[in-house]
C-alpha cells in the first residue's frame, strides 16, 4: 500500500512540473564562452576570428578556442575550434588553413592531413615563397638546380646541379653585396669571390664579440659550401649523393645569409622592453604605424624609433 502512495506522490510532482533532481541545464551561450576560457590569448583569437571571417565569406565568428599545440618536424601548429553562426570549422596554424567539421570530425585526423597536405604543398611550390625575398634572384637557380636533380641520372647532369649552385651562390653575392661593407683601405673584392664577399656578409650581419659563433658559423659554412659546389661541378665520377650534398649546401648557405640579412634589417626590434621575450609577431593596424605584439606579456610596440621596441 505504501508502494502505491509513493509512486502516486512520484506522479503527481512529475505532473507539476518536478523532473526530479536530474535536471540537464542549457548549452552555455557560444558568447559568454570567452571569458571562462583560458587557454586561448585575446591576440590570436583576434587573429583566427579575421581569418575565419576572411576565408568563410559570409559567416560570423561566434566562438573561438585553442584546443590543442604540437610540435611536428620542427613547426608548430595550434589546433583552434572555431563556431560560426552557420557552421564548426578547425582552424590549424603554420600556415593556416581550415577545415569543415562535418567532413573532418576528428581533430588528430585534421592535424595529420594538415601536415602533410602542407608538407606537399611546400614541395609543389619548392622556394616559391623564397622567391618574394631579396634573395630571389639567388634562389631561383636553385630551385632550377633542385629540379634539374630530379630528371639527373648521370654524370654531366649532376656536374649541371652543382654548376647551378654555384651560380645560385654568386647571385647571394650580388644581392647582398655592398662596398660600403669593405674596410678601409681595402679594395673591394671582384663579385665572383664568393668566399671572401660571404666573410665581409658575416662581419656585417654579426658584427661584435656576442655574435662571434654566428660570424664563424656564416663563414665556415659559406666556405666550406663553395668548395664543395665547385668540386661537384668539374668532377667527371660525380654521383647524385654529390648532387645532392650541394644542393642541401647551397639551400644552407642561402637560408643562414638571407636570415643574417633579416637579423640586420631587424636591428633593435627584436626583443619585448617589458619582459625581454623574443615572441615578437606583427600586429600592425590598417591605419597606423607598423607595430610588433609580446606574445609572452601582451606588449603592444609601435615601430616609430629604434627606441620602440629595444635590445
Amino acid at each position: 500500500m505504501a508502494d502505491k502512495s509513493k509512486k502516486k506522490s512520484t506522479s503527481r510532482r512529475r505532473a507539476a512540473g518536478d523532473k526530479g533532481e536530474c535536471v540537464i541545464p542549457p548549452p552555455v551561450p557560444l558568447e559568454v564562452l570567452p571569458h571562462f576560457t583560458l587557454n586561448t590569448p585575446a591576440h590570436k583569437e583576434r587573429r583566427i576570428r579575421e581569418y575565419v571571417e576572411w576565408q568563410a565569406k559570409g559567416e560570423k565568428v561566434k566562438h573561438a578556442e585553442r584546443v590543442t599545440s604540437e610540435t611536428i618536424l620542427g613547426r608548430r601548429h595550434e589546433v583552434w575550434d572555431v563556431h560560426t553562426d552557420k557552421t564548426r570549422w578547425w582552424v590549424i596554424t603554420e600556415p593556416t588553413n581550415l577545415y569543415s567539421q562535418a567532413l573532418f570530425p576528428s581533430m588528430d585526423y585534421t592535424l595529420s592531413f594538415h601536415v602533410g597536405l602542407m608538407a606537399r604543398v611546400e614541395e609543389a611550390e619548392r622556394g616559391g615563397g623564397r622567391s618574394r625575398t631579396k634573395l630571389a634572384p639567388a634562389w631561383r637557380p636553385w630551385m632550377q638546380a633542385a629540379d634539374a636533380l630530379d630528371e639527373a641520372n648521370e654524370a654531366e647532369e649532376f656536374q649541371a646541379v652543382g654548376m647551378r649552385c654555384r651560380e645560385s651562390l654568386l647571385q647571394v653575392v650580388r644581392a647582398l653585396a655592398d662596398e660600403k661593407m669593405v674596410p678601409a683601405g681595402e679594395q673591394a673584392p671582384k663579385r665572383a669571390a664568393f668566399v671572401r664577399w660571404s666573410e665581409l656578409l658575416a662581419d656585417h650581419f654579426a658584427g661584435g664579440s656576442s655574435a662571434a659563433e654566428v660570424r664563424g658559423y656564416l663563414k665556415a659554412l659559406s666556405r666550406s659550401a663553395w668548395q664543395l659546389v665547385n668540386w661537384v661541378t668539374h668532377a667527371s665520377n660525380a654521383t647524385r649523393s654529390d648532387a645532392v650534398l650541394a644542393l642541401a649546401a647551397t639551400e644552407a648557405v642561402l637560408d643562414a645569409l638571407g636570415m643574417g640579412s633579416l637579423r640586420n634589417m631587424a636591428g633593435r626590434h627584436d626583443r619585448c622592453p617589458r619582459c625581454r621575450s623574443y615572441s615578437l609577431v606583427s600586429d600592425d593596424a590598417e591605419d597606423g604605424p607598423p607595430a610588433v605584439l609580446c606574445e609572452s606579456c601582451g606588449l603592444r610596440a609601435e615601430l616609430v624609433s629604434p627606441e620602440a621596441v629595444s635590445r
